[in-house]
């Protein structure tokens, strides 16, 4: 597996809210966790970086070769379920992190499966000939998609376009949905923060897959979007073949 990486403040923001880690372990397995804080300065970089080290510490320390799909979905449904307590329980201790949370987006690949598991409006995407989201947000302008009352152009500017409706830290428990993706050797995924998604269309993206390298994929990705006018911190990871 080919792993890449790559984070940016952005051209507005003051500090980098968003945190990943990215690894691999025996048996050509590869896993990698993305998080987008809010809650202010301060409270955005906890929240995200203490969800990302301890689901980070999760995975590693908890997969073992040729674990089963259900076995995994417990693993990363268990992973974000630790890091939502720790940054709930950080944010009650201090007065000053109050209402901080992040949202999550992490992926194991596995014997050509990607399990997926998420909760906020950070996504996974699969990329080939075309590009499919993999991952439904959990924000206030998905709903109004889902029932009719919003067209997903008329939502790129919407004024609720930031609101989620899930996200990690926020309550002493987290749902989390979880997908299963076959991958065949043309595939390539891409986790990212909204930082991406707001400033680089689909086709954009889906050009840049078809023209540059796995090496170079996630570099790009960010340079597009802060070309694009960088409004927000931007991470992005890809795995491929």
């Amino acid at each position: 597996m080919k792993i890449a990486a790559k984070s940016d403040i952005g051209k507005v923001r003051e500090s980098n809210q968003d945190a990943y880690s990215t690894g691999e372990l025996a048996g050509g397995v590869a896993w990698a966790v993305v998080c987008d804080g809010m809650g202010g300065a301060a409270g955005g970089n906890v929240a995200s970086e203490t969800a990302v080290k301890i689901i980070s510490e999760q995975i590693t320390s908890g997969y073992r070769p040729s674990m089963h799909s259900k076995s995994i979905k417990n693993l990363l449904v268990s992973a974000i379920n630790a890091a939502n307590i720790s940054v709930y329980d950080i944010a009650q201790a201090n007065i000053k992190l109050a209402g901080m949370g992040t949202t999550v987006v992490c992926v194991l690949v596995a014997d050509g499966v990607a399990y997926i598991a998420h909760a906020g409006d950070s996504r996974a995407y699969l990329l080939n000939a075309d590009i499919e989201q993999l991952t439904r947000d959990h924000s206030v302008i998905q709903e109004m998609m889902d029932a009719g009352r919003l067209t997903p152009e008329d939502a790129k500017v919407h004024p609720s376009r930031n609101i989620i409706t899930r996200a990690l830290g926020v309550l002493p428990e987290i749902r989390v949905d979880f997908y299963e993706q076959p991958l065949s050797s043309a595939d390539t995924l891409l986790l990212c923060t909204d930082g991406l998604t707001n400033f680089v269309e689909n086709d954009e993206i889906l050009n840049l897959a078809k023209t540059c390298g796995n090496k170079n994929f996630a570099e790009l990705l960010v340079e597009k979007a802060l070309e694009n006018g960088g409004g927000d911190n931007v991470t992005v990871v890809t795995i491929g073949f």
